[in-house]
């Protein structure tokens, strides 16, 4: 029987999205984890964006580093290349001044805390995130700063479980507006539509603020 991984993002999760994390063998949860209640239970990875603002509400909160899915996590995966972040600072500086501390690096930080905690960390290298560019280019997206977590998360699992059956559950597709979540959308479409991807929809309309 192969092995089932589920992505589990911080929208709203349906009976059928509980069920398939349930019965994953491998579950991968980001930062806060906000979508645990509805689906609390195994967590091997907890993928963190590792640089500005949301890395360092993550490091300086006792919630988080006690939080049941980050204490049960095995790898913490920091989704943002610190070279990659290092070379986008000058041309957002211009483009997007009011984004100043979006590219401070917290790598070493989670890198602490891993060490601490007995637990993998993994920095996902920029070939990732280039490579998300490049997909997501097919769909024509509107100006965009970086992809989303999730969708580096999903091409890294991609790459590390070339052959296992993945699936989605709690992903809105929505969020903070420099994400080209519309086009994130169309990809992972794409993803279903070949077999690589299956979407464990929720029950009722999606709610998370934020997505994954």
């Amino acid at each position: 029987m192969s092995r089932k991984i589920t992505i589990v993002g911080n929208g709203e999760i349906g009976e059928e999205g509980a069920a398939a994390i349930a019965a994953a063998d491998f579950v991968i949860r980001f930062n806060e984890c906000r979508s645990y209640a509805a689906s609390p239970g195994r967590t091997d990875v907890v993928a963190v964006c590792n640089t500005g603002r949301p890395a360092k509400a993550m490091l300086s909160s006792d919630t988080w580093r006690t939080h049941p899915a980050v204490m049960e996590a095995k790898e913490i995966w920091s989704v943002r290349d610190p070279e990659k972040f290092a070379g986008l600072r000058a041309p957002l500086a211009v483009s997007h001044p009011e984004l100043g501390d979006f590219c401070d690096d917290y790598t070493s930080h989670f890198n602490a805390f891993c060490k601490d905690a007995g637990k993998e960390h993994i920095v996902v290298e920029k070939v990732i995130h280039e490579a998300v560019d490049a997909a997501l280019a097919t769909f024509d997206p509107a100006p965009y700063v970086v992809p989303s977590s999730g969708m580096i998360a999903i091409t890294a699992t991609f790459r590390r479980f070339p052959e296992v059956e993945i699936g989605l559950a709690g992903f809105s597709h929505s969020g903070w507006e420099w994400h080209p979540f519309a086009a994130e959308r169309q990809l992972v479409d794409s993803y279903i539509a070949n077999g690589r991807l299956t979407r464990h929809p929720a029950d009722t309309s999606l709610s998370s603020s934020q997505g994954a």
